[in-house]
């Protein structure tokens, strides 16, 4: 029997499914399902529920995942109520601010604010020499200011794009009803938006619950699962990784709960625009456009803050953790000289990701977007677990997976190259699915009914039609793959070191000038990369979530 092409690719995709995320899940699950014995028990899920510290870090959790969700609501909210129907000057600059703040990775920021407002931070001394005594950042409110200034665009961008789609008719027929402005945002504007806004208050939560960097970095004791699954697989790496699975099986579930309930959000009484007599926005005077213009570029600016000031820190003259007066490029001369390789092994693991992402991604994209069938749309909803998976998790689970033979890969560049390609397959697979929807079938059709193979006809046909959807894919899949940390930190060793884990190790050992360089490569990488996705994809900035 001959198999289809389309047929290779489906086995194809369940052989990768298999070996990258069932294996390594499996090897989870079993793990915490085992004591020091091997045999099997519930000992481990007993013990985190009766361990004080354990519930102790649960709660924290959920204090980080719902104070950045309310961060960000009230961010994303006033922004995008200002950018969507108030002249705003420069509204082009803020709308990059903002998106400079979104890809920017979070231990950036947490670094940034330590520079400022750590124990020995700029602002922070300049106000006490002033008699003005203001705590370090660290610790919870620290974790909570970052998160909400990193994850505020999520709500911004979809709340934003909802506002400029109402039709202007029914609020101008509540006006002619006699209800205020405040009652015509409440009963009119709201209501429309709101599942906008809480689909992007969920993803910001999402992302507040799943980070590492930052509440490692700034929480100084204030422990989430996150940074609690990381501590027990560093004091056990080698024996028992029990507790560590245990963890990251609780973080798994967690997780898929708040996913679900974005999708069920972004699903829910969705209002669509018939973009005809949009919203037009008001021209304000005197005060009240002062003071929208100050809530904008206030909140764009604080967010894009450690971007910034990882650039201007950068060429700081710098002795270990203090800062000189004067500006130097000695942090730059000791990446060239001392981690180019480190530039080297991100640069490499980051290419070799997108080639796999760009290839495979497309292929199974096309499949569960043109073939369905009741094994497509498994194929399809098993390719939502590893979007629910946060990094530190899918680190340890290729470490109890692959570290032992047939397959033996921990300490190698190949493990860290799969874990951020399985980790990032599903963003790819959405967003070649969602470039095909737009290019009918008919086509493809025509080319093998004169006589090409569905492979060629593929290739010839269809791939050239998709390939700015394609390419601006591979881009936002570079940047999220250069800028790994929490999978990477739980998987290198020395030689495989990538710029994120040398930014979390300067940062920890003080070196804060070589961070702030390492940070600020990092960032214009990712800049450049999201420069040329945007040129493909018609400055969607939507596209990033």
């Amino acid at each position: 029997m001959r198999l289809s092409f389309w047929t290779l690719v489906s086995v194809f995709a369940w052989v990768i499914l298999i070996a990258l995320l069932v294996v390594p899940l499996g090897s989870v699950l079993l793990s915490s399902l085992q004591d020091q014995a091997g045999d099997f028990t519930l000992a481990n899920y007993a013990r985190f529920v009766e361990t004080p510290r354990f519930r102790t870090a649960f709660v924290n959790t959920l204090i980080v995942g719902f104070g950045g969700l309310v961060g960000s609501l009230l961010l994303g909210s006033a922004m995008a109520f200002c950018m969507a129907r108030i002249e705003i000057r420069g509204s082009r600059i803020v709308s990059l601010l903002a998106i400079l703040a979104l890809v920017s990775p979070p231990f950036i920021g947490a670094y940034s604010w330590i520079v400022l407002f750590g124990s020995g931070g700029l602002v922070r001394q300049t106000l006490m020499s002033w008699g003005i005594f203001i705590p370090p950042i660290f610790g919870l409110w620290g974790i909570l200011i970052v998160f909400s200034f990193k994850f505020y665009p999520y709500v911004y961008l979809l709340a934003s794009g909802a506002l400029a789609n109402i039709n202007r008719s029914l609020e101008e027929a509540a006006e002619s009803l006699g209800l205020t402005p405040f009652r015509r945002v409440m009963k009119i504007s709201f209501p429309l938006v709101l599942p906008a806004i809480s689909a992007g208050g969920l993803l910001a939560l999402i992302h507040s619950i799943a980070d590492f960097g930052t509440p490692r970095l700034i929480g100084r004791g204030f422990n989430v699962l996150a940074t609690e699954a990381y501590t027990l697989y560093s004091a056990e790496v080698g024996s028992n990784l029990s507790m560590a699975t245990t963890i990251s099986i609780v973080l798994i579930m967690l997780s898929m709960l708040f996913v679900f309930a974005q999708r069920y959000m972004s699903r829910r009484n969705v209002y669509h625009g018939n973009l005809i007599n949009k919203p037009v926005k008001k021209k304000l005077t005197g005060f009240r456009n002062v003071a929208a213009h100050v809530v904008v570029y206030t909140i764009a600016l604080i967010g894009a803050m450690p971007a910034i000031i990882a650039a201007i820190y950068s060429v700081r003259r710098t002795s270990g953790p203090v800062f000189h007066p004067g500006f130097s490029l000695e942090s730059y001369r000791r990446i060239l000289y001392n981690l180019a390789d480190v530039v080297q092994n991100s640069l490499m693991f980051s290419f070799a990701t997108v080639a796999l992402i760009v290839t495979i991604g497309t292929l199974i994209g096309c499949l569960v977007a043109r073939k369905m069938s009741i094994n497509n749309s498994l194929l399809d909803a098993t390719l939502m677990v590893p979007y629910v998976m946060p990094g530190i998790v899918v680190g340890i689970a290729f470490v109890a997976a692959f570290n032992s033979p047939p397959l033996a890969l921990t300490g190698t560049a190949a493990v860290i190259i799969l874990s951020i390609f399985i980790r990032r397959l599903p963003y790819s697979v959405r967003s070649s699915a969602s470039a095909l929807r737009q290019v009918s079938p008919s086509m493809e059709e025509a080319a093998i009914s004169l006589g090409y193979s569905p492979a060629r006809a593929f290739m010839k046909v269809t791939v050239p039609l998709i390939l700015p959807g394609i390419i601006a894919g591979g881009m936002l899949s570079f940047v999220t793959a250069i800028n790994e940390l929490s999978s990477s930190l739980v998987l290198y060793v020395g030689s495989t070191a990538t710029m994120p884990v040398r930014i979390y190790i300067a940062i920890n050992d003080g070196d804060y000038g070589t961070a702030a360089a390492l940070s600020t490569v990092l960032l214009v990488l990712s800049s450049t990369a999201i420069y040329i996705a945007f040129r493909l994809m018609g400055r969607d900035e939507r596209a990033l979530l």
